[in-house]
C-alpha cells in the first residue's frame, strides 16, 4: 500500500510541477471556455484526459506501443496551441452548436500524446515492479486529483472575471486563449524535432 501512495504522490507531482507547466497550461486551456454551471463537463473532460494519459502509459510500460520522444515533446505544446485556438472558435459559436463531443474526442487524443511524453521516465520507475497495474492506478489517481484541482481553480478564476469583475465571457476566453497561444509558441519552437 505504501507503493500505491508513492505513485499517487508521483501523479500529483507530475501534473503540479510548475517547472514542467505544459500539463497545467493544457488543463487551463481545456477548462477556459466553461463556467461553474458546466462543472460536470469539465470534470468529464479532466477524467477522459486522465484515462487517455494513463492508457498511453499502459501501452508504453507493457511495450505494446513506444513513441518517438522528440515528436511527442513537440506534439504536447501543439495540443495546447490547438486547444487554445479551438477556444476562440468555440466561444464564438452559437449555443445550439456547442457540442462537447469534439471536446471529448480531442481531449482523449491529446491525453494519449501527453501520456507518451511521460512514458520513458515512468517505464524506468516501473522497471523493478513485478505487478505494474497498482502503481499505474496510483499514478492515475494522483493525476486525477491534481487535474480536478487545476480545473476547479480555472473555474474559480473564470467566476472571478465574469461574475465579480463583470467581464464578458467571450472577451475573457479570447484574451486568455491568446495569452496561452503566446506562451505556447516558444515551446513549439524549442521542441521542434
Amino acid at each position: 500500500m505504501q507503493d500505491f501512495y508513492f505513485y499517487i504522490k508521483l501523479g500529483l507531482q507530475h501534473v503540479l510541477d510548475f517547472n514542467a507547466y505544459d500539463h497545467i497550461l493544457f488543463l487551463l486551456a481545456l477548462a477556459l471556455p466553461f463556467t461553474f454551471k458546466d462543472w460536470k463537463k469539465v470534470l468529464l473532460l479532466a477524467t477522459i484526459f486522465t484515462i487517455a494519459h494513463c492508457f498511453s502509459l499502459f501501452l508504453s510500460v507493457y511495450g505494446i506501443l513506444v513513441m518517438n520522444v522528440s515528436w511527442i515533446e513537440f506534439l504536447i505544446p501543439a495540443t495546447i496551441l490547438l486547444t487554445a485556438l479551438f477556444n476562440l472558435i468555440y466561444i464564438k459559436s452559437k449555443a445550439a452548436h456547442k457540442s462537447i463531443v469534439l471536446h471529448i474526442v480531442t481531449t482523449a487524443f491529446f491525453g494519449l500524446i501527453h501520456g507518451f511524453g511521460f512514458s520513458n521516465y515512468f517505464k524506468m520507475l516501473m522497471a523493478e515492479e513485478e505487478n505494474k497495474l497498482p502503481p499505474l492506478l496510483g499514478f492515475a489517481t494522483g493525476i486525477e486529483i491534481s487535474q480536478v484541482l487545476i480545473v476547479t481553480c480555472m473555474l474559480l478564476v473564470t467566476y472571478l472575471f465574469i461574475s465579480v469583475l463583470k467581464i464578458k465571457q467571450a472577451l475573457f476566453v479570447i484574451i486568455f486563449s491568446i495569452l496561452i497561444v503566446l506562451v505556447t509558441i516558444p515551446m513549439l519552437i524549442a521542441t521542434f524535432p
